[in-house]
């Protein structure tokens, strides 16, 4: 590359960079504030809920990066256009589609990023979201024990916590253990943190009192302990995780088990997620090919850029929700899939049709005309002198 398309390279990806750090970071807290229950009700740690809420990112980039790019192409020849600086490559001899050869470059930087995450990033960052969920939602002591309620964990067994105090500690707990038909035992304990270890879960009670009651006795036993640890194995028993198709990496879609009873089941789903896969990076060159063509004809500082700024945001938008129907149609249809490829295929075709031809998207002179008159109108109703 020269100077030039270096230039241009550094600064489309710098912008990209910039909004797609910017709109996930956003969309990433409206999804993380979900899952706030995570601290709340269940006790989990801070690093926890980082955890399990910032294995999403990945799946938020992949729907993100395209419109990034569109954002950062758009703002590259804008602040090029501002600065006269497509006049002047024009001037020297670079046409539109040489120019357009810098975005490419950049394009191909995101598309490679965007396969990456499609094939592998994203899926294994959803399947350890099932895993940890999975052994969460199995932990008796962070899904059913809650602060100030008696929970029955078995037919005769009662626990019951009086609050959950930071770094995993619960405060003030009672156990009331009556599974033995010749002795019933009664813990309190002043707190008691959670073990887990090769052997089991343990509920490690401290600084306590245990009463043993035992059949055909008058008086109980009292013990005074410092340290006890309750087995609690048997309620922290680790369940099955059945993965979706959207926890299945690429490879995985293209090649799924014989005996792989979600395939069987759903076959139209596994086609529309691999080709959602396939086309995936796709999106960013159709993006790059038709913002660069309403915007990237040089043109003088005096004529506006709103009309095309707001053509290539409606070809854009048009063209992902287009594909997102596709998406739907295609659990059970294939041929919606054809129709997306050919869509995609389109969208680049019809981009750099008007980037070497050298269209220049301009707004019809009627809805010029008509938005003077309208300006005209506003001016004399409030009283103020209309301008050429």
């Amino acid at each position: 590359m020269g100077s030039i398309d270096r230039y241009i390279f550094r600064t489309t990806l710098a912008s990209f960079a910039v909004v797609l750090v910017s709109l996930t970071g956003v969309i990433w807290i409206t999804q993380a504030l979900r899952g706030i229950d995570l601290m709340t009700s269940q006790g989990q740690t801070i690093i926890t809920f980082l955890g399990i809420t910032g294995l999403v990112i990945p799946a938020l980039v992949l729907i993100i990066a395209p419109i990034a790019l569109m954002i950062a192409v758009s703002h590259t020849l804008n602040k090029l256009a501002t600065d006269s600086e497509i006049i002047v490559m024009n001037a020297a001899g670079f046409s539109p589609f040489r120019l357009f050869r810098p975005f490419f470059y950049a394009t191909c930087v995101v598309a490679a990023m965007v396969a990456f995450i499609g094939a592998y990033l994203a899926p294994d960052g959803m399947r350890r979201i099932k895993q940890w969920d999975a052994e969460i939602t199995a932990d008796v002591l962070t899904n059913i024990l809650q602060p100030g309620r008696f929970a029955q964990l078995d037919q005769n067994l009662t626990i019951r916590i009086r609050e959950r105090l930071p770094g995993g500690v619960l405060g003030g707990i009672f156990v009331d253990d009556r599974r033995d038909p010749k002795e019933r035992v009664t813990i309190i304990a002043d707190h008691g943190t959670v073990l887990k270890n090769e052997n089991g879960s343990y509920l490690v009670l401290e600084d306590g009192n245990l009463e043993r009651f035992e059949a055909g006795k008058r008086d109980p036993a009292l013990v005074a302990f410092g340290r006890y640890a309750f087995d609690m194995s048997k309620f922290s028993s680790q369940r099955d995780v059945t993965l979706g198709i959207r926890e299945r990496y690429l490879w995985e879609l293209i090649w799924p088990a014989a005996d792989d009873p979600t395939f069987d089941q759903l076959s139209g789903q596994f086609r529309a997620e691999l080709h959602d896969r396939f086309m995936a990076p796709i999106y960013p060159f159709a993006f790059a090919a038709l913002t660069f063509a309403f915007l990237g004809a040089p043109r003088t500082t005096r004529q506006s850029r709103n009309f095309s700024i707001g053509g290539s945001v409606l070809a854009v938008l048009g063209l992902r929700m287009a594909g997102f129907a596709c998406s739907v149609m295609a659990v059970k249809s294939s041929l919606a899939v054809g129709a997306q490829y050919l869509m995609l295929l389109a969208g680049i075709g019809v981009g750099l049709w008007m980037i070497i031809g050298g269209v220049v998207v301009e707004p019809p002179a009627g809805l010029i005309e008509a938005i003077n008159k309208s300006n005209a109108r506003l001016a004399r109703l409030f009283g103020r002198p209309a301008t050429a």
